[in-house]
């Protein structure tokens, strides 16, 4: 591996995330809190070692696929372990632990916090705890990708960190990796400012508007408030948060050919269609369980409290407006269903993502077909009007089931650590891997994650970037031949 470029690049990360710092820098000095000083030195030390890294390896421009790989992987470790500074030299979380499991949650865009206490934080240490998931939902290194030189590695790095779902769609924007990169970012920034604008226009305070909207375009689920969206018991944010959940879970691809004027891109895309009928349906049983039970005084606030839980927990969101382990068992096993799910390839959400359904479905279907029916038929399975290769249906195989046998093992993992009952355990492996955030049973939408040993949490913590590298990339440097030249 080419040590020397990987260390030019790691400091281009740096560089990035200690000038990130001035914003919260700036709310902190607004809000005149005792936070100021804390994100200012820590800020200081991130831009010290991002310069000294990217200066003393500047000439070192080369990168192959293992590189991009390695930067991946440790540099959102190496990211997230400086991002802590803020809140370990305030005290606010003084173990570096706790500090670094609630800076990975955001920005692997988990949403899970150790926090007992969320409003009695300083706005500025806040806002960068909010700010992690802003970075980190269109992915840390696409946002350096834009940073760097044309022609030194940018490609393989965007490759590292992109989902198995973007292989398959093989979708594509423009020809040159920056231009797709500038073009997402501005597409994703503008709605971040949208939702802010709308919830202003609602009542909302400015602060937390934006700390609001970075969590939900994002699809990440940090709130300043202890009660998540409960706190605000608003109709009418709770619809426009739907809304830019929704939009934060479509492929930014899509969103961008329809901006252009690209309808023809929506009515051919098969698994934003899918998309479309798991929301519909899981929301309508959701709803109709609420009010079947009268478990809401009407069916609007059944419809309302239902469709929120069941798009916060599908786009791997995470917000809470009710305590869903209140609802009746029903509904419960509709909310867990859904937690498997994900939404689309390409979007800001984690977890199995709906175009691995799509193909293990379709491929099952034709498969049965072939064997009871046509035996000597030639059958394909087809994803935007397109037939796809047979590598690409083993990849969908090969990725959910790695899936489910982490999900599988790790709630193993999870008992054994804190001898706990299996619904919290797998509920806080499924909660990390998916990037969900609030799960089941102790870790439910009124609990978090401050009980669990230091052992769970650097394990849920690992989870968590396997989980937002999608797998392979996270678990490739486990092979032993990954080191070797």
């Amino acid at each position: 591996m080419n040590y020397l470029s990987i260390v030019h690049i790691m400091g281009n990360l740096l560089l990035v995330t200690g000038c990130s710092m001035s914003l919260p820098l700036f709310c902190s000095f607004l809000y005149q809190e005792p936070d100021f000083w804390p994100i200012f030195n820590s800020g200081l030390i991130t831009l010290a070692l991002g310069a000294l890294c990217w200066w003393f390896c500047r000439k070192h421009n080369e990168l192959n696929i293992k590189d991009g790989i390695f930067i991946a992987v440790f540099g959102w470790i190496v990211v997230s372990a400086l991002s802590a500074l803020p809140f370990m030299l305030h005290g606010a979380i003084p173990f570096f632990t706790d500090a670094f499991f609630e800076m990975i949650s955001g920005y692997t865009t988990t949403g899970a916090t150790i926090l007992t206490d969320i409003e009695a934080v300083p706005h500025g240490l806040l806002f960068w705890r909010s700010q992690t998931h802003l970075l980190g939902g269109m992915g840390f290194l696409t946002l350096t990708v834009i940073f760097l030189p044309h022609g030194i590695g940018g490609l393989r790095l965007f490759r590292a960190e992109s989902s198995p779902g973007q292989v398959i769609t093989k979708e594509k924007m423009l020809p040159r990796n920056r231009d797709t990169m500038v073009r997402l970012w501005w597409i994703y920034i503008g709605l971040n400012l949208i939702q802010a604008i709308l919830l202003c226009l609602g009542g909302m305070e400015l602060f937390d508007s934006l700390c609001t909207a970075f969590g939900t375009v994002s699809t990440s689920g940090y709130s300043p408030k202890n009660a998540s969206i409960g706190h605000y018991n608003n109709a009418y944010f709770d619809w426009v948060i739907i809304l830019f959940m929704f939009l934060g879970s479509m492929s930014f691809v899509l969103l961008y050919q329809l901006l252009t004027g690209n309808s023809k891109s929506l009515r051919i895309n098969t698994e934003f269609r899918w998309y479309l009928g798991f929301l519909l349906f899981f929301c309508g049983m959701v709803t109709f369980i609420l009010w079947e039970g009268n478990t809401y005084d009407s069916f609007f606030e059944a419809l309302r409290y239902g469709t929120f839980q069941v798009v916060s927990l599908l786009t791997t969101t995470g917000f809470g407006t009710a305590d869903y382990e209140l609802w009746p068992q029903a509904a419960q096993m509709f909310l867990y269903v859904v937690c498997f799910i994900g939404g689309c390839a390409g979007s800001t959400t984690s977890g199995i993502k709906i175009v691995h359904y799509v193909i293990i479905c379709k491929y099952m279907y034709v498969t049965i077909r072939k064997i009871f029916f046509q035996p000597m038929a030639v059958v394909t399975v087809r994803l935007n009007k397109r037939a796809i290769d047979s590598s690409v249906i083993d990849l969908a195989i090969c990725y959910f089931s790695v899936n489910i046998f982490m999900i599988l093992a790790g709630g193993c993992v999870m008992v054994l650590l804190e001898n706990i009952d299996y619904v919290s355990a797998m509920s806080s492996i499924i909660s990390a891997l998916m990037n969900i955030g609030p799960g089941f049973g102790k870790i439910g939408p009124s609990e978090n994650f401050a009980f669990f040993s230091d052992y769970s949490k650097w394990f849920l913590a690992w989870n968590m970037l396997v989980g937002r590298l999608e797998m392979f990339s996270a678990l490739v440097v486990f092979y032993p031949s990954f080191w070797k030249d």
